[in-house]
């Protein structure tokens, strides 16, 4: 549900866990036994997935009617063989762990949850908002596969029932999972196949196979080389911002302190004093925006839908910086970003179904394909709310000229295979920790869809297990586009506030670019 507006004690979070009940789980028996003659066996877990061991996908989805829990069963049970990392577990012999299958059985990883009947009916998004936060207190079984399916089974605001899901981000990334999630549904007004996606745009940027120049002169080559000079250069200083206070953390280098300084972000009401708070109690909360809006402002200022969303993102977060601190509105603030990149050849959602749907799931690039870019946030308080997007466009184009995202992600694998899971888990933990927020975006279906039987009004994943204490991703579906905050409650007990000042200065920067 969207969080909603307001000072309401529905708004706030409670003060002591929400109490559940569920029915007992029968520990695992010899159906979650695996074989050793099986093909995925002796498959090793990835480095990258090594280094999600404490972080975890919890995905959001309203549904549009009631729960139909045999029909939803049937649909798991017949789509599940398609991703083999849904029927593994890890085991570990002679120090290396590796994915073994098991036998899998749907319903022991569904949970229908029985809540207390008035606090539900008292407020409802409240119940759902409240148990989604409370997953980070519910450990999993790790005898089966790490993943399991919610089901709240009563209206809230905005669906008639609500699915979430929560699965260890050792088994894919978001683009696995909502492949995965299109390959079991289909289209809302045409049942017989599967969602329409978007048109994948078209990606630009240094680690994408660029055409060849057709030189005409002298000038378009000297243009052309020096284009790869630019290239070398953006990369060695984005390595180096990225690479330098982690290793010097690790290895305790005399400019441990002052690299430290310098290059860790300030802290600020967006950041925990304490940075050893790994992994801290979150809430959940989301708001849509109209993806035509969205679109409108895109072809208004001639830039790309991600350029709109940072610089929304930027506006957003200066509105409540400054409101909130009180600072000088001419003062400016930088604050860095996570920013996890697709790093598959074939990116396109609508590519990777379709292999699936025609028996070719193999051939999908499963797992955790990522590799990460440190994103730069100015705060500011402009008078012209287009500024934003403009500064957004200008610091998303430098980094397209760069192969930062090469780089990090394979100094991660190396620095796994040569030091071992716990520096790799170190220096990815520092990359958390020296930066603020964590950003990403995945694309939706076009039109409305079916989702193992249920119609779906709303997607919206997000992710704990981090230290940072905010966590923003946006995830179109259909005309519209969720904002959704993994927010710290301690550091944002006002996190609907947060979520207004997304939705005002959006507004502001659409009403500004309709003045174009």
């Amino acid at each position: 549900m969207d969080a909603s507006n307001g000072s309401s004690s529905a708004a706030a979070p409670r003060s002591r866990p929400l109490s559940i009940r569920t029915k007992p789980r029968a520990p695992a028996a010899d159906t979650d036994k695996w074989t050793a003659d099986d093909s995925t066996a002796e498959e090793p877990v990835s480095p990258t997935a090594r280094l999600m061991e404490p972080v975890y996908i919890v995905v959001t989805i309203g549904l549009g009617s009631p729960l139909d829990l045999p029909v939803f069963t049937a649909h798991m049970t017949s789509g599940l063989p398609r991703y083999s990392r849904f029927q593994s577990i890890q085991v570990t012999e002679d120090g290396k762990p590796r994915w073994a299958r098991v036998k899998v059985k749907v319903e022991d990883h569904i949970v229908v949850p029985t809540l207390d009947p008035v606090a539900v009916a008292a407020n409802p998004d409240q119940s759902v908002e409240d148990y989604v936060a409370s997953l980070f207190t519910l450990p999993m079984d790790r005898s089966r596969p790490l993943w399991e399916f919610h089901f709240l089974d009563f209206p809230s605001s905005e669906a008639t029932s609500t699915a979430v899901i929560r699965v260890h981000h050792s088994l894919g990334d978001g683009m696995s999972l909502m492949t995965l999630l299109m390959s079991s549904a289909s289209s809302a007004a045409d049942p017989t196949r599967l969602p329409a996606m978007p048109k994948q745009p078209e990606r630009t940027g240094a680690i994408y196979a660029p055409q060849r120049p057709r030189f005409s002169g002298i000038m378009p080559f000297l243009a052309w080389v020096c284009s790869y000079f630019v290239l070398a250069w953006n990369t060695m200083v984005d390595v180096a911002a990225f690479t330098i206070p982690a290793i010097a953390g690790y290895f305790k280098l005399c400019a441990f302190i002052a690299t430290i300084m310098f290059l860790r972000d300030p802290h600020t009401l967006f950041k925990r004093s304490d940075d050893t708070v790994f992994n801290p109690p979150r809430r959940f909360v989301h708001r849509s925006l109209s993806l035509d809006d969205v679109k409108f402002i895109k072809n208004a200022i001639n830039c790309t839908v991600n350029d709109v969303l940072v610089g929304v993102t930027s506006a957003a977060l200066s509105r409540y910086y400054f409101r909130k601190s009180g600072n000088s509105n001419s003062d400016k603030i930088l604050l860095r970003s996570v920013l996890p990149v697709n790093l598959r050849s074939t990116p396109s959602l609508q590519t990777n179904v379709n292999m699936i749907e025609s028996g070719k799931s193999d051939d999908v690039a499963w797992g955790n394909q990522l590799g990460y870019i440190i994103l730069p946030f100015h705060l500011a308080m402009h008078d012209d709310p287009l500024a934003y997007i403009r500064k957004a466009k200008k610091t998303l184009d430098r980094k397209k000229s760069s192969l930062e995202v090469v780089f990090t992600c394979k100094m991660s694998e190396l620095f796994l295979k040569m030091f071992g899971v716990k520096a790799g888990a170190f220096i990815f933990r520092r990359m958390f920790a020296n930066t603020t927020i964590s950003f990403t975006s995945m694309i939706g279906p076009a039109e409305q869809t079916n989702w193992c039987g249920h119609p779906v009004v709303f997607i919206a994943p997000s992710v704990y297990g981090v230290p940072q204490a905010l966590i923003m991703h946006y995830q179109s579906y259909g005309s519209t586009i969720k904002v959704i905050l993994s927010v710290d409650k301690e550091i944002f007990p006002d996190y609907s506030q947060l979520l207004d000042d997304f939705a005002d200065s959006f507004r502001c920067i659409k009403d500004a670019a309709s003045k174009i």
